[in-house]
Order: C-alpha cells, then sequence, then structure tokens
C-alpha cells in the first residue's frame, strides 16, 4: 500500500460544485482516472490518487479490506453529505496468480484509489471532493485545494466531440476450430462428471486508427446502458497506462447496513427487430431448458455461497433483462446477515460466480487456465468501491475492453453446459462482443 506509512489518516472536505458535465471532468481528470455510475447510485468521477492500495495473491480480498480499514481508521473527514464521502474504488485480477502480461500492463493483483479529487453527481446537484494523506495532508491545505479545484472546475466548458475511431484489424485470440475442440472437451468433462458448468471466453483485439477517447465513450455507454453498471479503473504509475472500461449488465454485490443485495444474471438470447420478435425471443429464452440449467445453477450457488453469512436468503422471481443488444435471464437475491460484514468479505466470498467461472470452482477454474490462450486479467472480475463502514457496491467486470494506443481488447464468455452447442455459443460470444465494439466502429 502506498504512499501511506506513519501518516495513515485521510483529510477530505467536500463542498457543493456548480455540475460540469460528466463528461467535462472525466476530460479534465488527471491519471489515474477512475468513473463509476451504477443503478440507484451517485455517478462519481475520480481524478488522481491520494493513496492507493495494491496486493496480490490468494490473500489480496483480506489485505485490500485491512489496508482500507487502517486508512479510514483515523481520518478527518467533512463531506457534508453522505454521497460526497471518500471512497477506494478499484477492483481485483480474475485469478489468484495473475501476472499483469499484456494487454493488462501496470495493473496488479488488486489495485484501489482514493481519488485526489471526487465529483459525485446527485439527484440534487454535484459535490467536489478533496482528499490527501500523507506529510502534507492538513485540514489547512486540503481547504485550500478545494477551493482552486471548485473555481477551475466551475470553468470547465464541455469538450468538443472526439473524432470518431475506426477498426483498421481485428485479431481474435481463439478460431472457430479451436473454440469447438475447447467447447467438446468441457462438455465431455461435464458428461464424465468433472464438471457441471464451465465459462469460457475469448478475447478480440482491435487495432484503431486513434487512441479511444475514453470519456466519449463511456457518455455513448451511458446513453445506451444506464441500468447497467459503467466503470473506468486505470493503474497507478508512471507514463501513459491502460484503461479498462466498459457497461457491465451483472452486479456482483452491494453492502449496506446489513442488507446484501445481489443476484443471477445467466441464460442470453438476442433481441427482435420487432416488439412481437422481442417478446418472442423471451419467451423461448424462459422456456429454453439449456438457458434455465445454467441460470439456476447460478442462482443456487450464490445462495450456497451467502449461506455462511446470513440469517436470512430471499430469492425474487425469475425475469427477462432487456439490454440493447441481448436479453438475459435474471433473478433478483437479497440477505440479512447475522453479524456485521466488511463487503470485501462477501466479494471474495463470491468470486467467482458461475456465470463467469464455474462449478465445482476449482476444477472449472483449472479448465479455463488449461483451455484460454489469453490472459483474463481483470475481466469478469470485481470492481466497484468501498467507505470506511465497510459498505460497497460492486459489479463483474463484463461487456468491457483494456485500451492503450491504438489498442483496444476486449472480452466476452459463454456458459457451457451439458447440452451446448460449440456454434451456437460462439454466435452468442460475438453478440456480447457488440456493446464494445458499436463504440469503436
Amino acid at each position: 500500500m502506498e504512499p501511506l506509512g506513519e501518516e495513515t489518516g485521510v483529510v477530505s472536505r467536500a463542498t457543493r460544485l456548480p455540475s460540469p458535465s460528466v463528461r467535462a471532468a472525466l476530460s479534465a481528470a488527471e491519471s489515474p482516472r477512475t468513473f463509476w455510475s451504477a443503478p440507484d447510485e451517485p455517478t462519481v468521477v475520480g481524478s488522481g490518487a491520494a493513496a492507493v492500495v495494491t496486493a496480490t495473491g490468494t490473500d489480496r480480498f483480506t489485505a485490500v479490506r485491512e489496508a482500507g480499514e487502517s486508512l479510514f481508521d483515523h481520518g478527518n473527514v467533512h463531506a457534508g453529505t453522505e454521497a460526497a464521502r471518500p471512497r477506494l474504488f478499484g477492483g481485483f485480477a480474475f485469478h489468484d496468480d495473475h501476472a499483469g502480461e499484456s494487454p493488462w500492463n501496470g495493473f496488479p493483483g488488486a489495485q484501489f484509489l482514493l481519488p485526489r479529487r471526487q465529483v459525485t453527481y446527485t439527484a440534487d446537484g454535484a459535490w467536489l471532493t478533496v482528499n490527501a494523506v500523507g506529510p502534507d495532508a492538513t485540514p489547512r491545505t486540503v481547504e485550500r485545494r478545494l477551493e482552486e479545484s471548485v473555481d477551475r472546475l466551475s470553468s470547465l466548458s464541455e469538450p468538443a466531440p472526439a473524432d470518431p475511431t475506426a477498426v483498421l484489424e481485428r485479431t481474435r485470440t481463439t478460431s472457430r476450430e479451436e473454440w469447438r475442440e475447447s467447447v467438446t472437451d468441457a462438455t465431455d468433462r461435464i458428461a464424465a462428471g468433472e464438471l457441471r458448468k464451465v465459462v469460457l471466453a475469448q478475447a478480440l483485439r482491435a487495432r484503431l486508427d486513434r487512441p479511444i477517447a475514453v470519456h466519449d465513450v463511456l457518455a455513448r455507454l451511458s446513453d445506451t446502458y444506464p441500468d447497467c453498471y459503467r466503470f473506468l479503473v486505470e493503474p497507478a504509475g508512471d507514463g501513459a497506462t491502460p484503461s479498462f472500461f466498459g457497461a457491465t449488465p451483472e452486479r456482483l454485490v452491494g453492502l449496506r447496513g446489513r442488507t446484501v443485495s445481489t443476484g443471477a444474471l445467466a441464460g442470453t438470447t438476442g433481441r427482435g427487430d420487432t416488439p412481437a420478435e422481442d417478446e418472442w425471443l423471451a419467451r423461448e429464452l424462459m422456456a429454453d431448458e439449456k438457458n434455465v440449467h445454467e441460470h439456476e445453477i447460478v442462482a443456487e450457488t450464490i445462495r450456497d455461497q451467502l449461506e455462511p453469512y446470513a440469517a436470512a436468503v430471499s430469492t425474487g422471481e425469475r425475469t427477462v433483462r432487456r439490454l440493447a443488444t441481448v436479453q438475459h435471464l435474471e433473478t433478483p437475491i437479497t440477505a440479512e446477515l447475522a453479524d456485521e460484514e466488511h463487503v470485501l468479505s462477501l466479494v471474495e466470498a463470491l468470486h467467482p460466480t458461475p456465470a463467469v467461472g464455474g462449478l465445482p470452482p476449482e476444477r472449472a477454474l483449472e479448465t479455463i487456465r488449461e483451455t484460454e490462450p489469453f490472459d483474463r486479467g481483470w475481466y469478469a472480475a470485481p470492481v466497484g468501491w468501498f467507505d470506511a463502514a465497510g459498505y460497497g457496491s460492486f459489479a463483474v467486470a463484463l461487456r468491457s475492453a483494456v485500451a492503450a494506443g491504438e489498442t483496444a481488447t476486449l472480452f466476452a464468455g459463454v456458459g457451457i453446459v451439458a447440452d451446448s452447442d460449440p456454434d451456437a455459443e460462439w454466435d452468442e460470444v460475438q453478440l456480447k462482443y457488440r456493446p464494445m465494439l458499436d463504440e469503436l466502429e
């Protein structure tokens, strides 16, 4: 964890801010940038890093939690409103032994940032929070920085739209024939009783004619996918760094007090060209044996994973969730905790869900490692935030890309069960690339 030493307290001040647009605030943000926007939550744009928490290996969830608790233990915080409170934003790698290979240069096994400057958009306006940690973290210094930042952000003009990018070349990590072999091998393992389900993914590298304007991409994703979790994470470091961003439909977990909110999202079909076709596809999805089986595996496992922590677990009605390019089966799941818990304890318990890993978990992860010819990095892993109380909100980083310079790498995966068809699963992967490809082309 850095730059924390003996001076581990956070000094934080906040004030109302004449609302610059989210695009303007993100365009003006300094690296490493942070962005978080989720249904029924304030939108946050983070600029720079007052403190950085990093960890690796199997104990990275515990290490981040303990570092965060140490950071917040001796704080001097005047937030003005709960939404503007200081929070740590970041995420984790999918695998415990994440190596940070290309395209994940600079991304550790876990990283969380306390933004130096945080703009929070609520229903009643914007707030600016300035955070500091270390020898210069005095109330007077932070209050001066707050005044300077208000002046700067209040005068921001709306940035002109960047020229759209064009995809010059696509490179797949997995050929269609290799995919058929991988899916067939997985279904053979399921038939032999070694697996119940495994999620296999692909990566698509796109060479672009110019670097991505991330603030524009996120603005478009917010317009197209307002009910998804939109995020941006950049590694702390010197020089140019990659940007990991996306619009994922899948919540991993939210915690406030002792109330846990999560859910199962698994089973996919496309969207229709007409409302009648949309409805027909939704009815087919609800009745499809393969998709329903895959969905029930996910819901059952999430309930089991919550059981050790919960006084009660409740499952809502299964519905079809419609997004711009696909429809999913969705079941909301809530729980009341038996004791107080930190949200990262629940993140660790739930990651990876069967919707992105498989069952049994260890055998599924072995299969993924043996099969996928690329590094998942932070794809399909937890991204989100937590605060001093241990409350927080995390999503599963799907429908995402990591971009550096003129290259963007996209990821998409599908759940393989006993009766999966390789060609149908290939088509579903291509469908899941669309949210990000549509923003690049």
